[in-house]
Parts: C-alpha cells; structure tokens; sequence
C-alpha cells in the first residue's frame, strides 16, 4: 500500500494534543475533527472546511476546558456523530443530510466514568469502553445503555 499526501486540511498548531479526535464518515463524504479548543470542524470530502460547531460539558456549570474529546464516531448513514467526553457522557450529534443544516444534540448517554473510546458499528450501536473497565453499548434509538463486558483494566 502506498500513500501520498494530497493536503493539509489544518495547519500545524504548538501545544499537545492540538487534535484531540477525528473520524471519517461511512459514506466518504465527510471528516470530523475536534480540536484543543473542543470544536469539531466538518470537512467535505476534497478537504474543505464547510462547518464547524462547538461541544458542550456534560454539566454546564463547568467549563469548555474541564474536559477531553476521547473519541468520535459517524452515524452508519453519515447524518449523526457519537462524541465520546472524559467527563462521563456520550452525545450523538445530528448532523443532517446537508452542510447548512443544524447541529443538535439527539441523544445523552451519561456514564458513570470516563469514556475512553468508542466506534459506531455498521449496523447497531455504539460501542464504547470506559476507564473502570467496562466494555458498555448505547442503543440510539431506545436511548439505553448496557454493559457487555467488564475487567479491571483500562479500555482502549
């Protein structure tokens, strides 16, 4: 396999973990990328920048920065993005079918410690693991959540 650097979709910035997540849609049309500030920016498939739309703390009382990106997942129809946070929760953003359309918050999947990465299965749930161990699911549309496995070591 060979690969060849077509562009840069984002310039370099100073600082660690300046990219904290990124994600290509199943239908190739769109890269999601949350950077150090928690905002995700929406890229089309030829590398340009088409939207950009902020995450939120599980509680608003706390801050933009009281928490990490750990992970990000697309929808298998590309239109919602599952957004994985260290400070114990799972948003799935509906992101629409068109560029313009708007960013809301369709589902919470509050947790009882931190997410630690996550995919979205083609067909089915989210599947994430979390800090205490556990390998947990998040069914969408019945907005639940269940374990399917647990150990005593961190999930990556």
């Amino acid at each position: 396999m060979q690969l060849k650097h077509l562009k840069t979709v984002l310039s370099a910035q100073e600082g660690p973990a300046r990219i904290m997540a990124i994600a290509w849609s199943p239908n190739n049309l769109k890269l999601a990328v949350c950077n150090a500030d928690r905002v995700i920016v929406l890229f089309d498939e030829k590398g340009e920048k088409r939207d950009k739309f902020p995450t939120k703390p599980s509680d608003s009382k706390n801050g933009r920065k009281s928490y990490v990106v750990k992970g990000l997942a697309f929808s298998p129809d590309s239109t919602k993005l599952a957004v994985g946070q260290s400070d114990n929760i799972i948003f799935i953003y509906k992101l629409g079918e068109e560029w313009g359309d708007k960013k809301v918050i369709c589902n919470k999947f509050v947790q009882q410690f931190p997410v630690t990465c996550l995919v979205w299965l083609t067909e089915g749930p989210v599947v994430y693991g979390q800090m205490d161990g556990k390998v947990r699911v998040a069914h969408v549309k019945a907005n639940k959540s269940q374990t399917l496995y647990a150990t005593n070591s961190y999930v990556v």
